[in-house]
């Protein structure tokens, strides 16, 4: 179930806590309901939750400050912009620039161009601290707490007695410094975030402690907590090197298993901690796509279609789009918070197969550009790619994708990854599953997409849509 999103002023985006809560209980009620098991065979429990939505409360009473801020979320916008332009940012970028320079270590790269946007939790955080005077007070008498969904569901399913995250969900923040595994204190000195707010870190598969019996009326332990994405990592097992991933939900998502070495690099990609179990550390680099699956929504919200099912073989019924190009937007950029998305080369004999045939193709051309990114990028051999989400349903997508890229493409027969991970992390933890050559036993392939055109032949309709995207900002 997804939890409504509350929209209080422009530009804002927020869940409701209790909302989330109650659906949450909810929905594991139900899944154990439905497979006709009762709470007390559980052996343990997993959680994958959504990344970078987050919440404050008082340490004390439990009470939150505000609902939670989503992802999604621009209200730090005027902070991100003054930031941006500040000479205090042009001063840190010389400084590791030199550093980077002196001594080859990635560590000091990222911070070489360090630029802030909306999507990123430390500017959310810092608008918190100078715009909600009970969080500020509460954070001077170390009472304020910080947490993303994982660690408000962790505090809540113990009744207060735990409160913690694990490393894939707070690398995830931005605030957390995957190089040193801290929270990083000198952005947070920065932008005047107290650094007394943060959980403890734990390992991604763990025994976190057990639910409060009161809730499903016996304790179960919670075995792991994992961050969406790197759960989905997990659950296709990508557990080497050159792995690939590639999430199409409501956005897109790559990532690449990098193994023991963290990968900085300039722009587009991101390094993270996909998981930590024990001794073993394992970093992603992860590209991202906006406005997947919430286009699709669109579209079908506008009656472009009936049903998602339909849209490869409308795609399909035509030779190409004539010429129309989408341009992706729907969702509010940090990067460009005035960009909306729009149709180009719309004409008379322009039909709802040629609006949808570009639609598709634009999430195709959007995968191909950040693919060829990471071979730049990323220098370690790339094997076969594994797709999931909801939009890897869509034939036309993933075989499109396969041409332009020229790789193999797995699709699971279970598209919702972000849940298996999350069992699977939980049954190690748990001693369910021994070792990782058992869960690789447990895949189940549905499809593979091999390429079928020359990535050529696509060239004039991906040229017409990169000549579209150039003139969308300037709208």
């Amino acid at each position: 179930k997804q939890v409504e999103s509350l929209y209080p002023r422009p530009g804002w985006v927020e869940l409701d806590p209790e909302v989330l809560w109650s659906q949450f209980i909810g929905v594991i009620k139900e899944t154990v309901q439905a497979a006709g098991l009762h709470m007390r065979q559980i052996a343990g429990l997993g959680i994958s939750t959504q990344r970078g939505t987050f919440i404050t409360w008082h340490k004390k009473t439990g009470k939150p400050f505000h609902n939670f801020i989503s992802w999604q979320d621009v209200r730090s916008a005027e902070l991100v912009n003054s930031w941006n332009k500040s000479l205090l940012l042009k001063v840190i970028h010389v400084i590791f620039t030199v550093l980077h320079f002196l001594t080859g270590s990635d560590r000091y790269l990222a911070p070489s161009f360090l630029t802030f946007s909306t999507h990123q939790t430390s500017m959310k955080l810092s608008w918190i601290f100078k715009n909600i005077h009970e969080a500020e007070e509460a954070a001077k008498k170390n009472n304020c707490c910080f947490g993303t969904v994982d660690t408000w569901l962790l505090y809540r399913l113990t009744k207060g007695s735990v409160y913690a995250t694990d490393y894939s969900n707070a690398s995830s923040t931005g605030i957390f410094e995957p190089f040193t595994k801290c929270w990083n204190p000198t952005l947070c000195r920065l932008l005047s975030i107290p650094m007394s707010i943060y959980p403890p870190v734990k390992d991604t598969s763990f025994n976190f402690g057990s639910t409060d019996s009161e809730i499903f009326g016996v304790p179960i332990p919670i075995m792991a907590v994992v961050a969406d994405q790197q759960s989905a990592m997990f659950g296709e097992c990508c557990f080497h090197p050159g792995d690939v991933k590639l999430t199409m939900g409501t956005g897109g998502f790559w990532n690449v298993n990098t193994g023991e070495h963290l990968f900085a690099s300039r722009g587009t990609l991101y390094p993270l901690i996909g998981w930590k179990i024990g001794e073993e550390v394992v970093y992603l680099t992860e590209g991202s796509i906006s406005d997947i699956g919430t286009t699709i929504k669109w579209a079908q919200d506008i009656e472009l279609f009936t049903s998602v099912d339909e849209t490869a073989e409308m795609a399909q019924s035509v030779a190409d789009s004539q010429g129309v190009c989408f341009i992706p937007g729907l969702q509010v950029s940090g990067d460009g918070p005035y960009l909306c998305a729009s149709f180009m080369g719309l004409k008379p004999s322009t039909n709802r197969n040629h609006l949808v045939r570009a639609i598709l193709e634009s999430v195709a051309f959007r995968n191909k550009l950040l693919y060829d990114i990471i071979v730049k990028k990323v220098h370690i051999p790339l094997q076969t790619i594994r797709a999931d989400g909801g939009v890897s349903n869509n034939s036309f997508v993933m075989q499109m994708t396969s041409d332009l890229i020229n790789k193999k493409i797995e699709k699971p027969a279970n598209v919702d990854m972000s849940s298996l991970g999350a069992a699977f992390l939980a049954g190690l933890a748990s001693g369910f599953w021994t070792d990782k050559k058992q869960l690789k036993k447990l895949r189940r392939i549905e499809a593979v997409f091999e390429p079928q055109k020359d990535s050529e032949e696509y060239r004039p309709a991906m040229d017409a849509w990169l000549q579209a995207m150039k003139h969308s900002p300037h709208w």
